[in-house]
C-alpha cells in the first residue's frame, strides 16, 4: 500500500495482506533485514503490516533508481502469482528511460503501458488505456457481452474504423485487466 526510501538507505512499507498473520509475522521478526515491524488491524481474513527494513537486492537497486531519477511508485503494488510485481511508476519519460537503462541484466521489466497518469481514477476501468476503454465500451453498447451476442468483432471494427484483429486485441487486453482486478 505504501513504500518509501529513507535517507539512510532503509525502506518503510505498509502492506495489506490476506491470510493468517500468525503464519507470517514470526518469520518476519526473525529476518535479519527487518529493523522494525508492527501488525495493524489483524482480523480473520486480512491484516496490515508496517515494515522498516534494510532492503536486499533487487529491491535495494530498484529503490535507489527510483530515488535517483525522482520516480514515484504508486500503490497498490501487486504480487502476481508468477513471482513478479505489477506496479505503476510515475515520472517523466526521460527519467523512466534512464532508470530502465541502468537496470541490472538479471532483472526483467515488462512495460505494459505508457501514458498520462490519472491519480483521481481508481475504478476498475481506469486500468485500461483510452483505446481499450473505447473498444470495450463500444462492444458493450453494441451487445457483444449479451447472451446471445448481438454483434461481432467486424461490426465493432466498422463502428471504430479499425481492423477486426485490432478489436480482438484490445478486447482481450481489456478483459484480462478487468478480470484480474476482480479475482486479484
Amino acid at each position: 500500500m505504501h513504500i518509501d526510501t529513507l535517507g539512510d538507505g532503509t525502506g518503510v512499507l505498509l502492506y495489506r495482506l490476506e491470510g493468517d498473520a500468525e503464519n507470517v509475522v514470526p518469520d518476519l521478526k526473525d529476518h535479519d533485514d527487518v529493523i522494525a515491524l508492527d501488525l495493524l488491524d489483524a482480523d480473520d481474513d486480512d491484516f496490515h503490516l508496517y515494515l522498516h527494513l534494510q532492503p536486499g537486492d533487487p529491491a535495494k537497486t530498484l529503490m535507489h533508481l527510483a530515488e535517483k531519477y525522482a520516480l514515484m511508485l504508486d500503490t497498490p503494488i501487486e504480487y502476481t502469482g508468477r513471482g513478479a510485481l505489477r506496479m505503476t511508476i510515475i515520472g517523466s519519460h526521460e527519467m523512466l528511460q534512464q532508470a530502465l537503462d541502468e537496470l541490472p541484466d538479471d532483472l526483467t521489466i515488462n512495460v505494459d503501458e505508457v501514458g498520462t497518469y490519472s491519480p483521481d481514477r481508481s475504478d476498475t476501468l481506469s486500468m485500461l488505456t483510452d483505446r481499450q476503454l473505447e473498444v470495450f465500451r463500444t462492444a458493450v453498447e453494441l451487445g457483444y457481452y449479451e447472451i446471445p451476442r448481438r454483434t461481432t468483432h467486424e461490426e465493432i471494427s466498422n463502428r471504430l474504423d479499425c481492423a477486426p484483429s485490432t478489436v480482438d486485441e484490445h478486447l482481450r487486453k481489456a478483459e484480462s485487466r478487468v478480470l484480474q482486478t476482480l479475482v486479484g
